[in-house]
């Protein structure tokens, strides 16, 4: 049972990712540029994170020095860099390749966990890395779109793919030592404080000051941020890392029926047979243990 409950907080964690362009675009409207948004997302989730765990688990606090880099890494790393090349890379190409190009990164985690901890290749992790892959590009719009990518975007996108990936390989480490929750908390107290480099506050508190500004940037830190990492990083307790990253491969599902859902988008047979897709590479790993 706890094996299944490990499952079911990647796939929640990933579930909650696929709402982050609901409220970019609910930003993006009110002329919220790229880099307020990147500090919105990581500055005001360290905000929230501290104040709660001030108040039920101050335990999150105490850690060793000498794991700083671990923090470090994933923080700068793994969600402050990833959002300014993913941002970024949206500008340069279509969304369609940029949710193509991020989506490589169950195959850095399966890449590096096998360099790193001679996690074993097997078929079944193959063929279901493969069906994700395969997935995320029809959901992606790859079979029935104008895919027409630059130099720039194609680096930018590669690079928010490895960004994204490094997470869980950090996360392996801190895990380690600390509960999931310490481990998210310092990863934000990082990627926070980075975050304020870019922060413009006199454009950015025209938007804050209207309702859609302040449900977006709530939307943004509480249901694409925090309950996702916090959820995602629970679940990397019970569930090996390059699993958990092509499980996480539900999130652009999840996005492409948001898009239905709020944006009117259309649901064509490509999308349902990525969906498929998608979904039949998460269960083909959840019977691996089974």
């Amino acid at each position: 049972m706890k094996k299944y409950l490990s499952y079911a907080y990647v796939i929640f964690g990933a579930a909650c990712w696929g709402f982050i362009g609901l409220f970019n675009r609910m930003l993006g409207d009110l002329g919220v540029t790229v880099w307020n948004r990147v500090t919105i997302r990581n500055f005001l989730s360290l905000v929230l994170m501290t104040v709660v765990f001030a108040l039920v688990r101050r335990s999150v606090f105490r850690i060793r020095l000498r794991h700083l880099p671990i923090f470090a890494g994933a923080g700068l790393l793994s969600v402050l860099c990833l959002a300014v090349a993913y941002f970024n890379c949206q500008m340069y190409c279509s969304l369609a390749v940029a949710g193509i190009l991020l989506y490589l990164a169950p195959s850095f985690v399966v890449l590096m966990s096998a360099l790193l901890w001679k996690t074993p290749l097997t078929r079944r992790k193959i063929t279901a890395l493969l069906l994700s892959l395969l997935g995320c590009g029809l959901v992606s719009g790859l079979a029935g779109g104008d895919l027409s990518i630059s130099l720039t975007g194609l680096l930018l996108g590669i690079a928010s793919g490895f960004c994204y990936a490094t997470y869980t390989i950090f996360a392996h480490y801190g895990l380690a030592h600390y509960d999931s929750y310490t481990m998210i908390y310092w990863t934000f107290f990082f990627s926070g404080l980075g975050s304020l480099v870019f922060l413009d506050l006199p454009a950015l508190l025209p938007a804050l000051s209207q309702p859609q500004g302040i449900l977006g940037s709530a939307g943004l830190v509480i249901v694409a941020t925090v309950l996702p990492y916090l959820f995602y990083t629970k679940g990397l307790e019970g569930v090996e890392s390059g699993k958990a990253s092509i499980i996480a491969n539900v999130e652009p599902v999840v996005a492409a029926l948001v898009g239905i859902a709020f944006f009117r988008e259309v649901l064509d047979l490509w999308v349902l047979a990525g969906i498929g897709c998608v979904l039949a590479g998460v269960i083909l790993l959840a019977k691996e243990d089974s």
